[in-house]
């Protein structure tokens, strides 16, 4: 008797999970959730904090994607690129996806009990605003705002994490993320372009043309740039942190310069590529903004 064929086909299943949710996008939020919780807490958040900020952005991050599935699985069916994914493909039933949903939701919400109340009494409104992003491409182009929030809300909750009230730089922070996950979510919804017109779907592309939705794309990195300025003026953040923010204006241009109205021949290296590099980039020089302060900004 095989007793290693379960445990096999669990692990399977669990890896068929992670990817229907694309888990390793987590790379995009978690870096500005790190960053709100670094300079709430002046490099020392506890590990405590810090474990239960982890939990919650996995939960909530989880269940979101999850709650997209779900919500999407008949017009991923329909879509060539989205066709393989694990619930049209029969990966995974509607009733295990739901059943995922269940536990990463209660995920989420434990970790914000465990925060503090704040969190805890934030946490449904949180759940409404990821959860409602699925259902904005239906009826509205500015979709891709709503991403941005979804992606927004983490610093700030981190912020609360730490404090248990919500502070102003982490506001500015959250405005620079809304801004950017919009513009590169534009950019990369150029690939749906001809499939969404002829679904009913809203975007900027599909509404707009390219051209014009990647003017807007560009205009709103703009203003995530200056919202991160906004964020190290705030905070009090020195010259380390304004390096990190001007290398990830680099690295928007640079995105920018890879996709042009007529090719979408590299919109995967734009969007997967530069903007993990940019998080990742912008966490590590906070951090040493943060645990180097002899170069604050004195306001």
């Amino acid at each position: 008797m095989n007793t290693a064929a379960p445990g096999k086909a669990r692990f399977g299943k669990i890896s068929v999970l992670l990817e229907m949710i694309m888990f390793q996008h987590t790379v995009f939020a978690l870096p500005f959730a790190l960053m709100g919780m670094l300079v709430a807490s002046g490099g020392r958040p506890g590990w405590r904090v810090l474990a239960w900020i982890l939990a919650a952005m996995v939960g909530a991050r989880s269940s979101a994607m999850t709650f997209n599935r779900i919500v999407d699985a008949r017009i991923d069916a329909r879509n060539p690129r989205t066709a393989r994914r694990a619930i049209p493909a029969g990966l995974v039933s509607a009733a295990e996806a739901w059943a995922f949903l269940c536990v990463t939701t209660a995920l989420f919400v434990g970790a914000a009990w465990q925060i503090n109340r704040l969190a805890l009494a934030l946490s449904p409104v949180a759940l409404l605003v990821v959860w409602g992003y699925s259902l904005t491409k239906r009826f509205t182009k500015w979709a891709h705002a709503v991403l941005g929030l979804s992606l927004a809300i983490a610093p700030v909750g981190a912020w609360v994490a730490v404090t248990g009230r919500i502070g102003a730089p982490s506001l500015w922070l959250a405005a620079a993320v809304v801004c950017w996950v919009a513009g590169f979510d534009v950019i990369y919804s150029l690939q749906d372009i001809d499939f969404d017109k002829t679904q009913g779907l809203h975007s900027m592309p599909a509404k707009w043309g390219p051209a014009r939705a990647l003017a807007m794309s560009s205009a709103l990195h703009v203003l995530s740039a200056v919202f991160l300025a906004a964020f190290g003026y705030s905070a009090g953040l020195g010259a380390f942190y304004y390096a990190g923010a001007l290398g990830a204006t680099a690295l928007l241009a640079y995105e920018h310069s890879l996709v042009k109205p007529d090719d979408f021949s590299r919109v995967n290296a734009a969007f997967f590529t530069v903007n993990g590099l940019m998080s990742i980039g912008l966490l590590i020089m906070t951090a040493l903004a943060v645990y180097f302060p002899f170069q604050a900004v004195q306001r």
